[in-house]
């Protein structure tokens, strides 16, 4: 498969399974923009790209960017920039996400309100923003779990804020349909990354 000359925006794309992802459709010839949330994570965004043989002399254009998505603000940002640099998106793989192994009683407010900003706010803006800029014919991926379908316990507010995921999802692949725009859910079983 190629994807030479086309963009792929990759949100949580520095570590875990977001650089997998890199590192495959990099392999494709894809151009990569690749999303990481704080400072701690540009190390290894950046190790990426130097591995990648990402820059201006190489085949395949990489660009970093920080952003906190939990705000519609920060998204449209990350996307904007994104178009303003490569000119465009064709695919956007969304990874971010955020894991609690907590008892439901043991979880606090403020522990739940980040969970779901992360994983179910994020998600919806994400969304929104790639179904304002992806091309005609291109692709959103969001990468949700396989806890909804296979519970192993003490998941209880991780799998509640990846379900409304994949109900967005299904809504939006209805409303780009027309635009020719596949958007789907992954939900991928366990990995042996270092996911906090």
């Amino acid at each position: 498969m190629s994807l030479q000359g086309k963009v792929a925006l990759i949100t949580g794309g520095t570590k875990n399974l977001g650089a997998e992802i890199a590192r495959q459709l990099a392999s494709c010839g894809a151009d990569l923009a690749l999303h990481y949330n704080t400072e701690a994570s540009r190390a290894e965004g950046a190790q990426l790209v130097r591995e990648l043989g990402g820059g201006a002399d190489k085949c395949n254009k990489i660009k970093l960017y920080q952003a906190d998505l939990r705000t519609e603000a920060a998204v449209n940002a990350l996307f904007d920039q994104t178009v303003a640099d490569f000119g465009k998106v064709d695919l956007v793989v969304n990874t971010v996400g955020k894991v609690l192994k907590k008892a439901i009683g043991e979880v606090t407010e403020d522990e739940y309100d980040d969970m779901f900003a992360i994983n179910t706010k994020s998600a919806f803006f994400i969304l929104k923003a790639s179904a304002k800029h992806v091309t005609d014919g291109g692709k959103i991926i969001n990468i949700v779990t396989a806890l909804l379908g296979a519970f192993t316990g003490l998941y209880t507010s991780y799998a509640g804020s990846k379900a409304p995921v994949e109900h967005f999802t299904r809504g939006v692949a209805k409303e780009l349909l027309h635009r020719g725009v596949s958007v789907n859910s992954v939900a991928p079983g366990p990995m042996d990354t270092r996911v906090a």
